[in-house]
């Protein structure tokens, strides 16, 4: 391993590390990352994880602290009320967002911030939904109070095309099939036949794919709310102005948005993803413009000046935070949120994103090289190509299948419960993602359709039906992930599934005029004597030697010498 680390520092040295850090990455490793001896972590775009000096000076906050409910005005209260304010600042801060025009809502994570936009959006039957193939389940499901209040909703893709004569880059916009409820209910006054008002339409996208690692360009919130969206919007008879909302819960650990340039309505994101804990707290930073157009129905504690219990009538607040926030917002948990900030400001966005970009591009580079003995690649990444690949627009994220030397497919599942034997965490499915597993997997309608039928839901053990894998492998590398870890990974890979020579296999009629007399049925391609085989019945369980197998349903009867 000496040698080629080595050959990576010559390479990533730059990058890799932080060299300009109080402590580097093998210091970091060794000190509060205790826990990962011997374990090779590689779902960081699922969680990250927290330092021990982390939670440390979170537990010495809280022990030496008291914060009461901020619904009151008491010293503790004021304590808690004035950790929530600053938290907001550093958030606003993180996403280079002026107080003047956004504002921080503390949600229980990005799946609550997306559907509080959602229910609380004035969608109309003049309103249109759009959002890339490429998003989170949680985002697709907006979709549903669209279609109930008669919007038109639309997936598209996103492609980024490179002109020849000149280094900038153009975007189209492909459209697939429209969607629209026959029986929706919308809730705007009809006037001679026209919505009454002005209507309004949301277009949402992930500043990072959580399934292949694309980044999106960010420019789209200034394309949208231009003349695309007017243009689409003509296409679909949708009329009234673009919001636009960027999921940042993938690409927020190493590139949030800025939004001082890219002047988006709504970003989520999830603070677990970013430095490990809290888990359960989330945010939607909203421009404020957007926020007036949001029509909340309920209300709870916290977010009315007054209400008289038995008749109708109620009085909300005016304040943004206080309007959206239901209920006594997660404190403590906000409180904890500044120690997470402080890792990340030490190390900064910057080196963080480096770090994590050169681990990413040796690993995809050292995977693409990985071949079977008959010269058939063991690896098949999903996303851009690896000649497009570069840190400006793939994220520390590699998504990928692993093929048999005969072109079959290695099951997802497989590779996750052998993994896990070879200490070695990441993660495997779609990954809440349909859409794009879906494209890169070249899964039509009919596939899903069928499988479905045949039994298959997420999170199951069926990977490939068909022929097709039903999802893929995924690993992806945080602030704390070193060298030794992409390392193992790749080790792991070459030791378990790359098959290095071919077996010659000797039909009834060969064994039984050779019997064991003639050795080049024993024989494997370079000379090499085959000694004994094992039988694994079932995935990940024991073995047991035999002398003699079937090998197919056609013949074939492989006879082995005891050895």
């Amino acid at each position: 391993m000496e040698g080629a680390k080595e050959d990576f520092l010559r390479r990533f040295g730059d990058d890799y590390g932080y060299p300009n850090a109080l402590k580097n990455i093998d210091e970091m490793r060794s000190t509060e990352f205790k826990r990962l001896e011997g374990l090779a972590y590689l779902d960081h775009a699922g969680a990250t994880l927290y330092s021990e000096a982390q939670l440390e000076a979170i537990f010495r906050d809280l022990s030496t602290k008291v914060y009461g409910n901020p619904h009151s005005q008491s010293d503790s209260s004021q304590a808690t009320s004035d950790v929530i304010s600053e938290a907001r600042q550093q958030v606003l801060t993180y996403f280079n967002a002026s107080p003047k025009d956004y504002k921080c809502l503390f949600t229980s994570g990005v799946t609550g911030a997306l559907k509080l936009v959602g229910e609380t959006f004035p969608w109309s039957s003049e309103s249109c939904y759009m959002y890339t193939l490429e998003n989170h389940n949680s985002v697709l499901g907006i979709r549903e109070y669209a279609l109930d209040l008669g919007a038109t909703v639309l997936a598209v893709d996103i492609e980024e095309v490179e002109h020849l004569r000149s280094p900038k880059q153009s975007i189209h916009i492909l459209k697939h099939s429209t969607q629209r409820r026959s029986e929706a209910n919308s809730p705007r006054e009809i006037q001679n036949g026209k919505c009454s008002g002005n209507s309004y339409n949301l277009f949402a996208f992930p500043s990072e794919c959580n399934f292949s690692g694309k980044k999106f360009p960010l420019e789209l919130v200034n394309i949208i709310k231009g003349y695309a969206g007017s243009r689409i919007g003509d296409s679909l008879q949708c009329r009234g102005s673009w919001l636009v909302l960027i999921d940042a819960a993938k690409g927020c650990a190493t590139e949030p948005p800025d939004l001082a340039r890219y002047p988006a309505d709504f970003v989520t994101c999830s603070f677990y993803k970013m430095f490990g804990y809290p888990t359960g707290l989330g945010v939607l930073i909203v421009r404020n413009e957007a926020a007036r157009l949001l029509n909340k129905k309920y209300f709870s504690g916290g977010t009315v000046s007054a209400s008289i219990a038995d008749i109708d009538f109620v009085k909300k607040r005016e304040n943004i935070e206080q309007l959206f926030e239901d209920g006594t917002v997660s404190f403590l948990d906000i409180a904890s949120i500044r120690h997470g900030f402080h890792i990340i400001n030490r190390l900064t966005v910057l080196s963080i994103a480096r770090h994590t970009a050169s681990l990413a591009t040796y690993t995809r580079n050292k995977m693409l090289e990985l071949k079977h003995g008959n010269g058939l690649k063991l690896c098949l990444l999903y996303g851009r190509t690896v000649e497009k690949a570069n840190p400006s627009n793939v994220g520390p994220t590699i998504t990928f299948n692993l093929k048999r030397s005969d072109g079959s497919w290695f099951g997802y599942r497989e590779v996750e419960k052998l993994a896990s034997l070879s200490s070695i965490q990441l993660r495997t499915g779609c990954f809440c993602n349909p859409g794009a597993c879906a494209k890169f997997l070249g899964l039509s309608h009919l596939d899903l359709l069928s499988n479905l039928e045949d039994g298959h839901v997420c999170w199951d053990d069926a990977d490939v039906l068909h022929g097709k894998p039903t999802g893929a492998v995924r690993i992806s590398f945080g602030y704390m992930s070193t060298f030794e870890d992409a390392e193992k990974f790749l080790t792991f890979l070459m030791t378990s599934f790359i098959t290095k020579t071919m077996l010659k296999v000797l039909y009834p009629s060969e064994a039984k005029a050779n019997a064991f007399t003639d050795v080049r049925w024993r024989q494997l391609e370079g000379g090499v004597r085959l000694k004994s085989i094992t039988i694994y019945p079932i995935k990940s369980c024991g073995g047991f030697s035999v002398s003699c197998w079937p090998l197919v349903n056609s013949g074939g009867m492989l006879m082995l010498e005891q050895d």
